[in-house]
C-alpha cells in the first residue's frame, strides 16, 4: 500500500483496540508514562465522548487500516490571549513511519485548531527522543525554553 489513499478522519469507537496498540507504542518510547490498557482505554472512551468542539481524537487511515492517530484539546491560554491547542498523543506504526503520515495528522489538527480559532498549538515530547524531535522541527515546530513540571491530584 502507499500513502496516495491516506484520509485524516475523525476516530470512532471501532478505532479503540488499534488506538490502544498505537498508544502502547508511544507510551514504550516515553519514559514518563506505562501502558495501561484500563487508563487509556478510559481516556480514549473520555475523549471520543465528547462534542468534537474542545477535544480531537484524528487517525490516518489506508484503506480501512490505522496506522497512526494525534488527539487534541484546547484550553484558554492568558499569555496569549486565546484558545490555545494541546496535542496529547501523536503515534504512527512503526511500518508507516517516515512517509508523511504524522505530518498529514498534524496538519489536520493544526486546521482542527484554526477552525476553533485557536492562537498556538503545543505538544510535549521525550527531550531524548531524538527522532520525534528531529520530526517536528522538519515541519516547523519550535523548541521552546519551558519546562514541564506535573504532579499527581491524588496518591
Amino acid at each position: 500500500m502507499d500513502i496516495s489513499s491516506l484520509i485524516i478522519r475523525d476516530a470512532n469507537q471501532k478505532d479503540v483496540n488499534v488506538l490502544l496498540k498505537l498508544l502502547k507504542l508511544l507510551f514504550s518510547i516515553e519514559k514518563d508514562f506505562k501502558f495501561d490498557i484500563t487508563r487509556q482505554s478510559h481516556g480514549l472512551n473520555m475523549m471520543l465522548d465528547g462534542c468534537g468542539k474542545h477535544r480531537c481524537v484524528k487517525v490516518a487511515d489506508i484503506n480501512g487500516l490505522v496506522v497512526g492517530m494525534a488527539t487534541a484539546q484546547t484550553l484558554i491560554s492568558t499569555a496569549e490571549g486565546g484558545i490555545s491547542v494541546v496535542v496529547e498523543d501523536m503515534a504512527v506504526s512503526l511500518d508507516w513511519q517516515g512517509r508523511g503520515v504524522g505530518k498529514r495528522l498534524l496538519e489536520n489538527i493544526t486546521q482542527w485548531a484554526q477552525n476553533r480559532n485557536a492562537v498556538r498549538l503545543s505538544l510535549l515530547t521525550d527531550k531524548d527522543n531524538t527522532a520525534a524531535l528531529d520530526f517536528y522541527d522538519h515541519i516547523g515546530w519550535s523548541k521552546t525554553s519551558l519546562i514541564c513540571l506535573h504532579k499527581k491530584s491524588h496518591t
